[in-house]
């Protein structure tokens, strides 16, 4: 086994390579040979520094004789599988970095040279019954050297794989750097490791899903008579369907899991992390993430005429949660299509995908303002206005996305709310069809014009204003946002959602004044109607009095006719 210090150049057929290195390493092996076969580079055993990120310390692999050629791989601390990468010529260069840790790298490097037709008797395959078994090359006699097989396990939805080894027996290593079977949960060699066995055992392995890939390798050394397995397909335990929901606005993205599905996927709260660590979930009876569509490291993408925002919550086992648990990632999707919101939600588990889907729409609104200041929006409708007058339009997008462009394509004033009534244009695909519209220049997330009360308003005793409202990406190269008027056939250019709004009724201001006048009558006559009362009560108060004192006058005049013979005369004494 060669230790060079730090590079080399190989050219040989096979070489292990048994590497050590310490701080601040940046080393690099290139492997070439004039041949028409490939080469299989095997990382059978890494140690980095504790704590190490892939960023400061790691070895990348190159297809080619240089760092210059394409990258085929990484591998640093955190990787969870036995690296294996395979050139597509007869060249191949690795570079190991090391960060400034005062630590001992040690590395297990193996390759050859190889015909990728060649083809091994009973090496891998795919096995798809609810059982089965899979042997060794040659088995019960020795494994050729330098062999590779991989067997891809898959039975009936719902159910998980149990996989002993009934017989097992490769080359004895403590790091099972030479000969070595590894188990991969799940359909891939990129699944997580459920274990790398070799030396004489009988181990046991069981998936997390209807998936399981098994992986022989050797070396050109020491070969044994290699191992006999059997597989059994069981039930999952339930419940397996995910309890999580999603939510898309146009600004805002809610994501909604209940405790009892973490529960049962062996997670709490304290697990889970949106692509912004800094981003954590309000609690409740349930774990809610709700954040703007611009932030917590949501990535947005344009698909032609659709936008498509992601957020991933990554569930993380920390604590005591044992490190073989299953990779799980709840993959959030907004994507914003032509007049829908498409949410789709779905969770993998070791690359199995269960997936939810609901439809919202963008928030896009339409208003008129008092001036070009666009500031005073119109809020009491009927919009009372006089013959000529200039109104002012705005749509507006509520969205947190600052990317985004509104267009006006077109409008049209009718009598009726709806599109199947008498139209008049105002504009038409992005043209001014009316002599006294003028349209503002594209806004952030506002599309704005302004037009003169119409003649339309002489027949209609009310007006409504429909528009066709595009959303476009602002880094997109010529969007129809952008490219204003255009004719009939130039109209197949990029947008991202269309929709329609519609704001009114409009009323020329002779209404109001005719419906003043009514209120002002209806107002005086309510108003005159308590006089009329208190008038008729003084006027039959003053009767009542003027009875009254004719009563008695009469009876003072009766009084006295009565009495009119008598009188007084004086007394004379005799």
């Amino acid at each position: 086994v060669g230790a060079p210090r730090c590079g080399a150049s190989l050219n040989e057929l096979n070489k292990p390579l048994k590497i050590e290195l310490n701080a601040n390493a940046n080393c690099i092996w290139q492997i070439q040979r004039n041949t028409n076969q490939t080469i299989r580079l095997i990382f059978s055993y890494f140690k980095f520094a504790p704590s190490s990120s892939c960023e400061t310390e790691n070895i990348k692999v190159y297809d080619g004789p240089s760092t210059s050629s394409p990258l085929l791989g990484q591998v640093c601390n955190t990787t969870d599988a036995v690296p294996v990468f395979q050139s597509s010529s007869d060249s191949a260069t690795f570079l190991i970095t090391t960060n400034s840790a005062a630590f001992k790298r040690n590395f297990f490097v193996f390759y050859y040279y190889f015909s990728p037709g060649t083809k091994i008797e009973n090496c891998g395959g795919q096995l798809a019954g609810p059982n089965g078994t899979l042997t060794t090359p040659n088995y019960p006699a020795s494994y050729p050297p330098f062999t590779y097989c991989i067997w891809h396990i898959q039975t009936a939805k719902n159910t998980k794989i149990q996989l002993q080894f009934r017989d097992f027996f490769l080359e004895l290593d403590p790091n099972c750097q030479f000969d070595f079977t590894a188990v991969y949960d799940g359909l891939t060699t990129n699944s997580s490791l459920l274990g790398k066995v070799c030396g004489l055992a009988q181990p046991a392995f069981e998936s997390s899903s209807n998936a399981m890939t098994v992986v022989l390798s050797t070396d050109y050394a020491n070969s044994y008579r290699g191992f006999s397995a059997q597989y059994t397909s069981v039930p999952l335990p339930g419940p397996a369907e995910p309890d999580v929901f999603l939510t898309c606005s146009s600004d805002n993205m809610k994501i909604v899991l209940s405790k009892s599905y973490l529960a049962s996927l062996g997670y709490n709260k304290t697990h889970l992390q949106l692509n912004d660590p800094s981003c954590r979930p309000v609690v409740t009876d349930s774990v809610i993430f709700s954040f703007p569509l611009g932030s917590c490291g949501t990535t947005k993408k344009d698909e032609g005429h659709s936008i498509t925002y992601t957020n991933i919550i990554t569930l993380s086992a920390t604590g005591n949660i044992i490190t073989r648990q299953k990779s799980i990632q709840i993959i959030a999707k907004c994507k914003m299509g032509n007049n829908s919101t498409l949410e789709v939600i779905y969770i993998t588990q070791n690359n199995t995908i269960q997936n939810t889907t609901a439809v919202g729409r963008y928030n896009v609104s339409m208003a008129f303002y008092n001036s070009d200041s666009f500031s005073n929006p119109v809020r009491q409708f009927p919009y009372y206005v006089d013959l000529n007058q200039t109104l002012f339009a705005q749509v507006s997008l509520h969205s947190t996305d600052p990317n985004l462009l509104v267009f006006v394509d077109t409008c049209t004033a009718s009598p009726e709310p709806n599109s199947g009534s008498l139209t008049y244009d105002l504009i038409r695909s992005g043209c001014n069809k009316d002599d006294t519209v003028v349209t503002y220049p594209p806004h952030e997330h506002y599309g704005r014009f302004k037009f003169n009360a119409f003649r339309f308003l002489r027949s209609s005793p009310s007006v409504y204003l429909q528009c066709d409202i595009l959303i476009c990406d602002s880094k997109t190269t010529s969007s129809r946002c952008t490219e204003g008027c255009v004719s009939r056939h130039k109209r197949d250019l990029s947008y991202t959602w269309k929709t329609n709004t519609i704001v009114g009724p409009i009323r020329l201001r002779r209404e109001l004044r005719s419906a003043d006048h009514s209120e002002s009558l209806t107002k005086a006559a309510a108003e005159e109607s308590p006089n009329l009362q208190q008038y008729s009560f003084y006027a039959l108060s003053f009767v009542v009095l003027i009875s009254n004192v004719i009563i008695v006058v009469a009876v003072v005049l009766k009084y006295r006719k009565r009495h009119a013979g008598y009188g007084y005369q004086t007394i004379q004494s005799s």
